[in-house]
């Protein structure tokens, strides 16, 4: 059925975490020009560093496990398969929430807060604080892929988010989200008003007033910040051109 809500359990086979380490080991490195640092991309030494982290040191089983500690699902929505954490709160009346991650993240992100939300009493909360937490994996990341259409944008990404909620019964629920995260949950708060109790972003996107007098009725510490964001655009997003183009 379209419907269907399936367990879901990582299992990565031991074959391709041995391909990823002998890739990883066959890495041929760019020189560098001296004393250039991070003023021409990231700084070797520090990738060099961070791929020997990846192939010698990082235990993908214990985050395997980490992960298969909560329960996890897939259903399909708009066609597109959909991966979700869905931690239901031991405490009686816990309010469900939406958690969504962002660019390039997963849910992870969520690793260290889920416990403390579907559980607040083992860290010294109340347990009217609690939550049921829906975690799901953005279409085209994690184990929600991988997309097979274009056309994923933050709006449709929303109204999955939609029925997935009503999918597993909940008609009155609060939302989470950061960076992309954000955007889908203001789409959400609009096209699902009426079953959200509120939403809180942790990016907010905000445009000065008056365009052709940006700097009117803003105080000195945001100026800094408008000039912090225009030096980012200006040096930092090499990666949104590249991937914001053909």
């Amino acid at each position: 059925m379209s419907d269907e809500i399936r367990p879901f359990r990582v299992d990565v086979p031991e074959a391709v975490l041995t391909d990823l380490r002998e890739r990883l080991a066959r890495t041929r490195w760019p020189d560098q020009i001296p004393g250039s640092e991070w003023g021409y991309g990231t700084e070797i030494t520090t990738l060099q560093r961070l791929c020997e982290h990846w192939r010698t040191s990082f235990d993908w089983r214990a985050a395997e496990a980490r992960l298969n500690s909560f329960p996890q699902f897939t259903t399909t929505i708009d066609g597109q398969n959909v991966h979700f954490l869905h931690v239901r709160s031991p405490h009686e009346g816990a309010l469900p929430l939406l958690v969504t991650h962002g660019w390039p993240g997963s849910v992870w992100e969520f690793m260290r807060v889920v416990e403390p939300l579907t559980d607040p009493t083992r860290f010294g909360g109340r347990a009217e604080d609690a939550f049921h937490v829906v975690a799901p994996s953005l279409p085209g990341y994690g184990f929600s892929g991988p997309t097979t259409e274009p056309g994923w944008d933050p709006y449709r990404v929303a109204e999955t988010w939609k029925v997935l909620m009503a999918r597993l019964g909940y008609d009155r629920y609060g939302a989470q989200g950061g960076d992309w995260g954000a955007i889908v949950t203001s789409n959400l708060g609009t096209i699902d008003a009426d079953h959200l109790v509120g939403i809180h972003v942790n990016m907010v996107i905000a445009r000065p007033p008056d365009p052709a007098n940006p700097t009117d009725g803003v105080q000195p510490d945001e100026i800094e910040g408008m000039q912090a964001i225009a030096h980012f655009q200006e040096h930092e997003t090499g990666y949104q051109q590249i991937q914001g183009t053909k």
